[in-house]
């Protein structure tokens, strides 16, 4: 078999997806449908908009499936007559086992982090979050328990200092994109050889879970290191974005937090407070040292540059 013998369904829904469906289609495999989320309301107006995998599909030509419900018995008989070989997916949701084990040659899910670390919904913004030097991106054969699959590859990558959640996508996004070919190749020469995710645990390293986040989840706690505040910050930046109230005359605001600097310095401030010449410096005091924020956005306001936003607003 070769590839464009082998029949081949994907499934995904943002962006993240879109550039692994162009690597399939660009390199001439046989994509033969495209499953992804129903169009949703959004912007001004709230008028229906189409997912990004949906618009790169019709624009290659694809067959596009819309469910709203996995287990619908009209979707399912028109997925059986995709008649697909494999099935791949990429930034979907959670899949009934009628849908997974369809495939002959099954169906397998590129996940963006070093499977079994970062399970879950949220594996880019987690891993910045909680400091880590390295990412990466993983390909498995779903089964019934979420994300624990056999491994098929991993790709490595590192985690600079100046990433954010963003950048990092950005960048697993590219790298998975080559892994899902190699994947794929894979399957079609018989080379595949997946593995238990117990064979990378590496003995000794507690897993750390990626779960959904939440617009709580995103507040700041400037009782924490300055570090651990960076580190937060970027995780959820430019989306969700991290935010924290400051208060300005007599009034609490509210304030997304994009960009910033860590500076370890002794002080006798209480956390949370600002420090600001009001001009082109903002920093806020935290347990051992201070934030400088960097890139600001006032509730109902643009995101800005500090020095442009103390232009227009005082402290």
């Amino acid at each position: 078999m070769d590839k464009k013998e082998l029949r081949i369904v994907f499934m995904g829904t943002p962006d993240f997806a879109v550039e692994s469906l162009r690597a399939l289609v660009e390199n001439g495999y046989n994509v033969v449908g495209v499953i992804t989320a129903p169009d949703k309301p959004s912007g001004r107006g709230y008028k229906l908009q189409p997912p990004a995998v949906k618009v790169y599909a019709l624009s290659a030509g694809l067959t596009v499936l819309q469910p709203e419900n996995l287990k619908n018995e009209v979707f399912l008989s028109e997925l059986r007559r995709l008649n697909a070989d494999i099935q791949v997916v990429v930034a979907f949701r959670m899949l009934p086992e009628v849908v997974w084990s369809m495939p002959p040659r099954g169906t397998f899910n590129l996940h963006a982090s070093l499977l079994p670390q970062y399970r879950g919904a949220a594996p880019i913004n987690w891993a910045i979050i909680n400091g880590e030097k390295e990412t990466g991106v993983t390909t498995f054969f779903l089964k019934h328990e979420i994300d624990t699959g056999e491994v098929i590859f991993q790709e490595r990558i590192t985690i600079r200092e100046d990433d954010d959640a963003g950048t990092l996508h950005d960048s697993l996004m590219i790298l998975g994109a080559r892994l899902v070919v190699k994947t794929i190749d894979a399957v079609i020469g018989g080379t595949a050889r997946p593995l238990p995710q117990s064979e990378f645990t590496e003995g000794k390293k507690e897993l750390k879970p990626a779960p959904k986040i939440h617009k709580e989840t995103c507040r700041i706690n400037w009782e924490r290191p300055v570090e651990e505040i960076r580190n937060f910050i970027r995780g959820l930046s430019p989306y969700p974005a991290a935010w924290t109230e400051f208060e300005v005359g007599g009034e609490m605001m509210n304030f997304r937090i994009f960009a910033t600097k860590a500076i370890p310095e002794a002080h006798r401030l209480q956390p949370g407070e600002v420090v600001t010449d009001n001009k082109a410096t903002l920093r806020v005091a935290a347990q051992d040292g201070f934030i400088e924020i960097l890139e600001i956005q006032l509730s109902g306001k643009k995101r800005m540059k500090t020095g442009d936003f103390l232009n227009g607003f005082s402290f």
